[in-house]
């Protein structure tokens, strides 16, 4: 999948929104200050349990909005906290389990990964990127490599925002200062 003639497509990645507006504009400006031509979010958008959220930054609208200003420059996953009510009044489309992305050097396999993840996957010689776990990760297993992004909201572990960046040529996690969490080059 090319962009223009010679230009790599670049897709940047974030996952477990869950409705916590605070790093959304930050995102906005990576996205356009690394020239991407794709955000995939991984699921768990606006998180349908609102009556736990105290948090003054969770605002469903505002994420909402943030998302359909992407307009076709968006693909999404649905999370396992994202409400059938909340998917359907969305003005883009959203992915129910797993999808494909086709690149030029592999195909790659997105999903939340409360399915589908490094536990439960059969798929020799593929990349499987998914959130749901909410802590960033690079991992070659046997053939195949898993890679979760980790949370832009919520991370866990003591981790940073953190979103994922693919040119075609390598992987790389970065935190929301831009330093690299970890990366791994395309063969």
């Amino acid at each position: 999948m090319k962009n223009k003639k010679g230009d790599l497509m670049k897709l940047l990645f974030i996952s477990d929104i869950h409705g916590i507006k605070t790093n959304l504009p930050k995102i906005k400006k990576i996205f356009k200050r690394k020239n991407c031509d794709k955000l995939v979010v991984l699921g768990d958008l606006y998180y349908n349990y609102t009556k736990n959220i105290n948090d003054k930054n969770y605002d469903k609208d505002y994420v909402k909005s943030f998302l359909e200003s992407f307009g076709d420059q968006i693909i999404c996953l649905q999370g396992n906290c994202d409400s059938n009510e909340d998917i359907s009044n969305s003005k883009f489309s959203i992915i129910n389990q797993i999808d494909i992305i086709r690149t030029i050097n592999e195909d790659l396999y997105i999903t939340h990964g409360n399915l589908y993840n490094e536990s439960n996957w059969n798929k020799p010689y593929t990349t499987l990127i998914y959130g749901h776990m909410h802590i960033p990760f690079i991992k070659q297993i046997e053939t195949n490599t898993y890679i979760n992004p980790g949370s832009i909201s919520l991370p866990r572990q003591n981790n940073k925002p953190t979103y994922l960046l693919y040119d075609e040529k390598k992987f790389v996690i970065y935190d929301l200062d831009d330093n690299i969490i970890c990366e791994k080059i395309v063969q």
